[in-house]
């Protein structure tokens, strides 16, 4: 089922009301769900590998630290942000500060960042191992059959 834009998002606690949550596709919500998003986008940083690699073990940490809770919307907002560390360092990578349109909405000019393309590969390695894991694959399959 697709995420639902069209809830509160001020005012739902997705820990106390996971039935509200929709996975959705990518990273769909991951600025959005509370209490998940405070507590995981402090942590969620790109600029250098050193601190990419902080980030994305301390974001994958967390994953695991929510699947011992068996808490599927909290190691799927780890996993959005893991993905979102490598689609955001990717960006970075490609265009100079990040930006992929010049003021004209033209397409500006492609570069190679060495540095953010490193720190997009740390992110993505963790990204595969949380898409991957076989009990969050199982929590998620769980949820979407009881919540839709």
């Amino acid at each position: 089922m697709a995420f639902n834009y069209d809830l509160d998002f001020d005012n739902i606690d997705f820990r106390k009301n996971p039935e509200l949550y929709r996975v959705g596709r990518g990273e769909q919500g991951v600025l959005l769900v509370e209490p998940y998003k405070s507590e995981i986008l402090k942590h969620w940083r790109f600029k250098t590998p050193e601190i990419a690699k902080e980030s994305s073990d301390k974001i994958y940490q967390m994953f695991l630290d929510y699947k011992d809770k068996e808490d599927l919307i909290g190691m799927d907002m780890a996993r959005k942000f893991l993905q979102m560390g490598y689609t955001r360092a990717r960006r970075y990578t490609n265009y100079k500060g990040g930006k992929k349109y010049d003021d004209n909405g033209k397409i500006n000019k492609r570069q190679i960042d060495p540095e953010k393309a490193e720190s997009a590969a740390i992110f993505q390695r963790k990204w595969k191992i949380a898409r991957e894991d076989k009990d969050y694959l199982k929590l998620k399959k769980e949820h979407q059959k009881k919540y839709g």
